[in-house]
């Protein structure tokens, strides 16, 4: 259900969240603009999944608020999730549909009736032509991504959630994906991404928040980011090659030790 086109599809103020005693997200705030690909990187247990779990509506936080195309997710959770397309790491469609089932099975959930002339066009829109009797546990990573993506934006929502959507991709697959998202971004759709990979965020994102212990730590252009921080000596410490990288950047800002 596409709205009109707002300036900020997402806004994030001041969420907290608790799990008890520990604190796992701490005065997080940032807005998603409409065309816009936004990227929310951060190490393992930095708060990443409980974020994205407020904006999905999933987990209410103990403040703050998540406003979706200008509704509350938590206020008004119907009318927000209809302006939200959400893209998991993996896919959970049941493994013996075929595809041309799957999307006639989500069209109707969303309310949108389609005549089998326009599945297959969707269908070959994401170059699944060929593949429509094919069941989704025959497909391949790439090929459920794809899938999954069409799925995502059958409602022709204004903000698109993709969580580490080209883990485990063949470089092939990846760049298809990538050229996905940056066609939904110029299309004015707005694009919130996790992802673990530098390169992703580098290529892809127009700007991008660093997340650690629960708190924005940083946020800016990744090209931005690395050009202030460049002579950073943790930054430099960080660099391998000499020249500076956005991952030199996120490792300077949060720190070599592993996380868990």
């Amino acid at each position: 259900m596409a709205t009109a086109q707002l300036s900020s599809v997402l806004s994030v103020q001041d969420l907290h969240i608790r799990y008890g005693d520990t604190v796992a997200v701490d005065g997080v705030g940032f807005d998603v603009h409409a065309g816009e690909i936004f990227g929310l990187l951060g190490p393992n247990g930095a708060g990443k999944t409980s974020t994205l779990s407020a904006i999905e509506g999933l987990l209410k936080p103990t403040t703050g608020s998540v406003i979706v195309a200008g509704f509350d997710i938590f206020k008004n959770p119907l009318e927000a999730r209809a302006n939200l397309g959400v893209q998991l790491q993996s896919t959970s469609f049941h493994q013996d549909l075929t595809v041309h089932e799957i999307i006639r099975l989500f069209s109707g959930l969303y309310g949108r009736a389609m005549s089998d002339d326009e599945i297959e066009n969707l269908i070959h829109s994401i170059r699944l032509e060929g593949h429509a009797a094919k069941r989704a546990g025959q497909l391949s990573g790439g090929q459920q991504q794809r899938l999954a993506l069409a799925v995502a934006t059958l409602h022709d929502p204004p903000l698109i959630l993709f969580d580490e959507p080209t883990s485990g991709l063949d470089p092939q697959s990846r760049r298809g994906l990538w050229e996905r998202i940056e066609g939904l971004r110029d299309s004015g759709r707005g694009i919130l991404l996790t992802t673990h990979s530098m390169e992703e965020a580098y290529a892809v994102c127009d700007r991008i928040a660093i997340l650690d212990h629960g708190k924005i730590i940083e946020t800016g252009s990744p090209q931005g980011l690395i050009e202030k921080y460049q002579d950073d000596a943790d930054v430099r410490a960080a660099s391998r090659r000499g020249e500076v990288t956005l991952e030199d950047v996120f490792i300077g800002l949060t720190g070599k030790e592993l996380r868990a």
